[in-house]
């Protein structure tokens, strides 16, 4: 299915690994022009030998987006490089622990860290997103709609972020921004395989993992997650809009008896 992004300019935030990583390439084999804006490290750095050794364009923006003026900068930096800005992938956050007890600074501190940069972000790229008559796609958690426990910071913003994606597409629909969000559930990436190394059994605990998700009985991969939102940038959901879909192999919404094994 031709997609039609070559030469499409596109800022994914949190791209250097997992999910946000995927999400680059998938954007990178289309023909895109990929931004990722990310805190230093060598993951963005690789990607950039990679993606030049294959004639893609991609560049590594360092920052840390807990920080208001890094959004801004982001934006500045993707405009004043390419000319434009067609696709805003706000992707960086991290589930945090941040629950009941921690109080009410870490609770802010949650907030920064997964979702006032969503907003940040649409702020400061908005105008040029309306010039391309472009797409905003956000990446969402399960957690917003099923809870977790321990995890107060992380289930609200990831609420918030569903709110806003509907919020947005009703505020840009007058100039042709198109806003969606995709929602994964249980996802394999490095950083789940490390958290399932701390179990005393690892393999068993990622069978029982498995057998909770009623489509394959499987991790839901990285790659399926970005070619969602790689789909929803493209012109071919030209008239989707402010919906929040979830690829979760339906872990989040079938019947309890499809995972009762």
């Amino acid at each position: 299915m031709e997609l039609g992004l070559e030469q499409k300019v596109v800022l994914v935030t949190g791209g250097s690994k997992g999910i946000g990583e995927a999400i680059v390439r998938s954007f990178l084999s289309e023909g895109a022009w990929v931004a990722n804006v990310n805190r230093p490290g060598p993951a963005g750095e690789q990607l950039a030998a990679e993606a030049a050794r294959a004639g893609q364009t991609y560049r590594f923006i360092e920052g840390d987006l807990t920080e208001w003026s890094t959004s801004q900068q982001a934006i500045q930096t993707v405009v004043d490089a390419w000319g434009q800005l067609d696709v805003l992938v706000n992707n960086a956050g991290v589930n945090d622990g941040v629950g009941l007890e921690q109080g009410p600074e870490a609770m802010w501190q949650s907030l920064q860290r997964n979702l006032v940069h969503y907003y940040a972000l649409a702020h400061y790229g908005g105008e040029e997103l309306k010039r391309s008559r472009g797409a905003i796609v956000n990446i969402g958690s399960k957690v917003a709609v099923t809870g977790q426990g321990g995890t107060s910071g992380y289930a609200a913003a990831k609420g918030g972020i569903n709110a806003l994606t509907r919020e947005w597409a009703v505020d840009l629909a007058p100039a042709g921004v198109r806003v969606n969000a995709v929602i994964p559930a249980e996802t394999w990436t490095p950083l789940y395989d490390k958290w399932l190394q701390t179990m005393e059994d690892p393999t068993a605990a990622r069978g029982a993992i498995e057998r909770l998700i009623p489509f394959g009985q499987r991790f839901t991969t990285a790659a399926e997650i970005a070619d969602m939102v790689v789909f929803l940038s493209s012109s071919r959901s030209s008239h989707t809009t402010g919906q929040i879909i979830f690829v979760d192999g339906g872990y989040t919404h079938l019947d309890r008896k499809c995972t009762a094994h």
